[in-house]
Formats: C-alpha cells, sequence, structure tokens
C-alpha cells in the first residue's frame, strides 16, 4: 500500500508537469499574439496613410512630432509599452467626423467609447462621465484610467465624433449614429 507522503509526491508531480505543459502553451500563445499585434498595427497603419492621402485638402493634416507625443502620452497614461519598434507602431489618429465616415476609421478603443455612448443614446439614457464608462468596460476605477479614458473622450469632442453637454458628461454628437458606423 502506498504511503500518503507517496500519493502526495504523485500528485505534486502531475501538477508541476501540468504547469510546465501550460507555460510552454502560454509561451507559444503570447509569440503568435506579438505576430498577429505586429500585423494589425501595419494595417492600421495603412488604413491611416490611406485616410491621410484621402482627406480633403483644406484638412491640416497633423505633423508626426505631434502624434509621437500623443502615443507616448497614451502609453503613459495606460502604463502599456507595445513591445513592437517605433517605426512599426501605428498612430491612433482621430479623424474629423464628416457625413459618411465610418467609426471603423478609429481604434478599437474609440470605437468602445463611440459604441457604449451610442447604446445608451438609443436607450433614451443620458450622458456618461468617464468613471461610469471605466466601469461598464469592466476596468479598475482608478485615476489613471479615467484620466486615459477622458483623453480619448475629449479628443472624440475636439473631433466632432462626441458632444459634451455637461463638463465631464459625454454622448454622441448630433448626427453620430451608432448603428454599424459614424453616419
Amino acid at each position: 500500500m502506498p504511503s500518503v507522503v507517496g500519493l502526495l509526491e504523485q500528485r505534486e508531480l502531475g501538477a508541476r508537469r501540468r504547469v510546465d505543459e501550460l507555460r510552454e502553451e502560454a509561451d507559444r500563445i503570447q509569440a503568435e499574439l506579438a505576430a498577429v499585434e505586429r500585423e494589425w498595427k501595419e494595417w492600421a497603419i495603412a488604413r491611416s496613410r490611406v485616410g491621410e492621402v484621402l482627406a480633403p485638402a483644406d484638412e491640416p493634416m497633423q505633423d508626426h512630432a505631434r502624434a509621437d507625443r500623443t502615443a507616448q502620452a497614451a502609453e503613459e497614461q495606460t502604463g502599456k509599452t507595445s513591445q513592437v519598434p517605433d517605426a512599426a507602431k501605428a498612430k491612433s489618429q482621430v479623424p474629423v467626423w464628416r457625413e459618411g465616415l465610418d467609426r471603423s476609421v478609429l481604434s478599437v478603443d474609440y470605437q468602445r467609447i463611440l459604441q457604449v455612448l451610442a447604446d445608451r443614446c438609443r436607450l433614451g439614457q443620458g450622458p456618461l462621465t468617464c468613471q461610469e464608462m471605466a466601469a461598464m468596460f469592466g476596468m479598475d476605477v482608478v485615476p489613471a484610467r479615467v484620466e486615459a479614458l477622458r483623453s480619448k473622450a475629449k479628443r472624440l469632442v475636439a473631433r466632432g465624433w462626441l458632444a459634451e453637454p455637461a463638463p465631464g458628461r459625454f454622448t454622441p454628437a448630433a448626427g453620430v449614429s451608432g448603428q454599424g458606423g459614424g453616419s
């Protein structure tokens, strides 16, 4: 009859093997994720470049130094830096809203803000604060996260995607629809 200690050692060994297997799988997934993130950012850059080329001539172009500072500030606010080299990073540019412009031109974070506000508007609910948005997104409601959301919301206001009817409260701007796009 095996001893209790022997049985415990067998279970421990089995658990250790499973941990090792899962770590190997996690490493493989992390490597695959990094490759897919690089590809995603390259597509975002391509879309951004096409948007710059197709932008009407009367719209002022953003200089690259300003875009770099914006990206650095966003990384500092989120506390998350990318492992992708600077040359491959997609700049999160928010184009000025105009009739017919689809919200898919925005990064996922901006789309998520627009979607939650459009849903509330469609349901007849009022504007949201950034603290309420952070809670709805499942984020920790801490100053760094709230300020990062506030910065994005203010940028959307400045570009005509959102309105700020009261200080710190955001809603979709007139004409911006939440149904599948920005028009």
